[in-house]
């Protein structure tokens, strides 16, 4: 089983990040229903170590948050671009519920992400696409930003690639105590 954690977007950010994906060439969108901010990606995982992940995520506290998506970049910095992304503020809570889901993976063996955590919205993937135009695209929309949105819980997802791409299924939800 293949697995991430992730917290949804509510529909007006989903809304507003789906008027930008028709701008740019040799793009493969992420489906609107199926963007989302990865906390952690896991991976690859048995059965008995998906139960142990479920059971344990739900000591992550969840303190409830506002979060505002901003601006839009691409991965690699610096090089041929591979993944259009959405941005957001800085939020110090976003970065501790992320430091808290790495946490609990590091004590069920999990091993760490070897790169440091950016949080994104991965809005398209890139093959081939020319430099000129994600700059271009990147121009257009540096001013991007939707209204601030509460994020009061995080998903864990299963995922399934195919050649039509990756169908996620939520498999647990933790929410905010408060909630």
């Amino acid at each position: 089983m293949r697995l991430f954690v992730a917290a949804d977007l509510p529909e007006c950010a989903k809304e507003a990040i789906a008027e930008l994906r028709f701008e740019l060439p040799a793009a493969r969108w992420v489906p609107v229903e199926q963007l989302h901010l990865t906390l952690r990606f896991i991976g690859e995982v048995d059965p008995a170590t998906f139960q142990l992940i479920r059971k344990a995520l739900a000591a992550v506290p969840v303190e409830g948050f506002s979060l505002t998506l901003r601006g839009v970049g691409h991965f690699p910095p610096g090089k041929h671009p591979r993944v259009l992304w959405v941005g957001m503020d800085p939020s110090p809570p976003l970065i501790r519920m992320q430091q808290h889901i790495e946490g609990t993976m590091r004590e069920l063996g999990i091993p760490g992400e070897e790169r440091r955590f950016s949080p994104h919205i991965t809005l398209a993937r890139l093959q081939d696409a020319p430099v000129s135009a994600v700059n271009a695209f990147e121009a257009r929309h540096q001013a991007f930003a939707c209204p601030p949105f509460e994020v009061r819980e995080f998903h864990l997802y299963s995922s399934v690639l195919s050649g039509k791409g990756a169908t996620h299924r939520r498999e647990a939800t933790y929410h905010h105590k408060g909630a």
